[in-house]
């Protein structure tokens, strides 16, 4: 079961949250916080295995109650999915910044929030299509990328990996283009975060449009 937390100040969103989620076979509703000091508390006790963020809140806003969760040893399994309705550039560098391994607009449909869940609770790294572009311009005029290095030391492989992982590829559809098996070519991207110095995925998608291995619309 995936141990979900909802952190939403407005009680009828989380109550619509906590319903769908509840739903699904494969996720329970472990608590629900009103803003972003009770999600770092509740992320905590509740032993959370993933935090649907909403961005503003009051005492603490999302993205700093993520900054919180990413950086405690304790955490450093739980996945966070932000979900709001703003979807400017600021929120979403900022959200991924701060640690989030996803990004999702609140107009997304009930069952693509649940696969949005599953996608980031899995290891991967989701952005919604929309802000993607966004993100990629603006990170490639930003220059505290929190990424200690570049394509250059990854061998031809682990930068076609790096290329695919850019443009959105799961782990098997990578394999597939590369004929390759899942395993190997999870094994690839493990070691490309590792030589790079990336947290997630979200960071090898920031890496591979700044240093120009992929470029905007190709």
């Amino acid at each position: 079961m995936i141990r979900v937390l909802l952190a939403d100040d407005q009680a009828l969103v989380r109550a619509s949250f906590a319903m769908l989620v509840d739903s699904a076979p494969d996720m329970e509703v472990v608590g629900q916080a009103a803003n972003g000091k009770e999600a770092v508390e509740l992320a905590r006790s509740a032993r959370a295995d993933l935090v649907v963020m909403d961005v503003r809140m009051p005492e603490l806003d999302g993205i700093g109650a993520t900054r919180l969760i990413a950086a405690d040893e304790d955490l450093a399994g739980v996945k966070v999915l932000v979900l709001t309705t703003y979807d400017t550039d600021e929120h979403i560098v900022e959200a991924l910044r701060a640690g989030a391994s996803g990004f999702v607009v609140k107009d997304i449909l009930p069952a693509e929030l649940l696969a949005a869940i599953r996608t980031v609770a899995a290891g991967e790294s989701l952005l919604s299509p929309g802000p993607t572009s966004r993100l990629i311009a603006r990170v490639l005029a930003t220059p505290d990328t929190p990424v200690t290095g570049g394509p250059d030391g990854l061998s031809d492989r682990e930068r076609q990996v790096l290329a695919l992982v850019a443009r959105g590829l799961n782990n098997t559809e990578i394999a597939e283009a590369l004929g390759l098996s899942p395993l190997t070519a999870k094994t690839h991207v493990s070691r490309i975060m590792g030589k790079l110095g990336a947290r997630d995925r979200a960071q090898l998608v920031i890496v591979a449009y700044e240093s120009g291995l992929v470029a905007p619309g190709r």
